[in-house]
């Protein structure tokens, strides 16, 4: 991949083109005074918005997925009855 490096003036005068160059793969890198700034990449689409609720009635389930455990239950009930005065 080639880069281009122009600066800011450079960059506002020519934006459209620096613009297509981005898109056609050149990596655009904005310098101020030599030093780089900014770089002008193409637009990637990220992954869809997850919607709440999507997935509501297309997952079933029967009864406790993990069940009680009687010695876990015991340790909740000691360590409570320890708390209270």
């Amino acid at each position: 991949m080639s880069a281009l490096v122009v600066n800011t003036h450079e960059a506002k005068s020519r934006l459209s083109e620096l613009i297509r160059e981005a898109e056609a793969g050149v990596e655009v890198i904005v310098a101020r005074n030599g030093n780089p700034v900014a770089r002008i990449v193409p637009w990637r689409p990220g992954r869809p918005a997850r919607v709440a609720g999507a997935w509501a009635g297309r997952v079933g389930y029967r009864g406790d997925v993990v069940g009680s455990d009687a010695e876990v239950v015991a340790l909740f009930e000691e360590s409570a009855e320890a708390e209270m005065p």
